[in-house]
């Protein structure tokens, strides 16, 4: 019964200094997470957390993974994601619930009233874990996001000529970027009803085995969509590194340069490329 006493006393009073608490709240939170929001913006985002938490006080459920607090993790959650997006370290996120307790404790004025504050404390210590564990999350995704996006940028495919497409590779080729190659090659010549494309490494520093099965994989599959490839960018040192290794790039057509690349396509797709005599320009 005395558990239960103290309980309902803590419960009580921070229900009387309910508006107390959510000033100094407030203020803590201004100056530790050194938000750049107004404080009106600050005010919309925690009402309904701080809400949810004196709530949680009061109905004595410590546990704060309990189905009774679905609600407050969930706004928990979406306010980390938001800090997250908005570029805020996990550090001033956490620090923005782990203020509340500080603001509960100092309206306790009642010595048998605070022996009951270690279970308010552990609590709103896993809210404030809980914090990190959504900011993780959704850096993560975030991370995904833009690695996804670079990779896309990185791999252009660039319409060089009527029925003719180009793949200027730059930096590593791993399986993941080779998939996007893939796709967005076989994307664009289908779009475009190319039949021919040619795929400069000129960029690529070294071909080993891997790299030139993923070259031959995206050579293949742009075959099967009827479209033949030129492979361009074979330095010499990257010729003897493939001739070492005793790889076989079969009836694959390939160029030292992407001028060289690009004659043979367009021969292939029935052009001439012949120079014209040069007009000099009047004076």
């Amino acid at each position: 019964m005395a558990r239960e006493t103290s309980s309902g006393q803590l419960a009580a009073i921070v229900k009387s200094k309910r508006n107390d608490i959510w000033k100094q709240w407030l203020t803590s939170v201004k100056d530790r997470s050194r938000s750049n929001g107004s404080t009106a913006e600050i005010q919309a985002e925690l009402a309904p957390i701080f809400d949810a938490v004196m709530d949680g006080i009061g109905a004595d459920v410590s546990d704060a993974g309990d189905s009774t607090h679905d609600e407050l993790r969930a706004l928990l959650f979406e306010y980390s994601r938001t800090r997250a997006r908005q570029g805020y370290s996990p550090s001033q996120t956490a620090v923005a619930i782990f203020s509340l307790r500080d603001a509960i404790w100092e309206s306790i004025d009642d010595a048998s009233v605070r022996a009951e504050f270690p279970r308010v404390s552990r609590f709103i210590d896993d809210l404030g874990l809980l914090t990190f564990e959504a900011y993780a999350k959704t850096r993560e995704s975030v991370i995904g996001a833009q690695a996804e996006q670079l990779m896309e940028l990185s791999t252009p495919v660039v319409r060089l000529w009527d029925g003719i497409l180009a793949v200027p590779l730059v930096g590593t080729l791993d399986s993941a970027r080779t998939q996007v190659v893939m796709e967005s090659l076989l994307q664009e010549l289908v779009a475009t009803g190319s039949a021919h494309a040619i795929i400069d490494i000129t960029g690529v520093p070294a071909v080993d085995t891997e790299v030139a099965q993923h070259l031959l994989k995206t050579v293949s599959a742009a075959r099967l969509m009827g479209a033949e490839c030129v492979i361009s960018g074979i330095r010499p040192q990257i010729a003897q590194t493939i001739v070492g290794l005793g790889i076989e790039f079969g009836d694959i057509a390939t160029k030292a340069t992407l001028e060289s690349a690009l004659r043979l396509t367009l021969a292939r797709a029935g052009f001439e490329v012949r120079r014209v005599a040069q007009v000099t320009p009047r004076t």
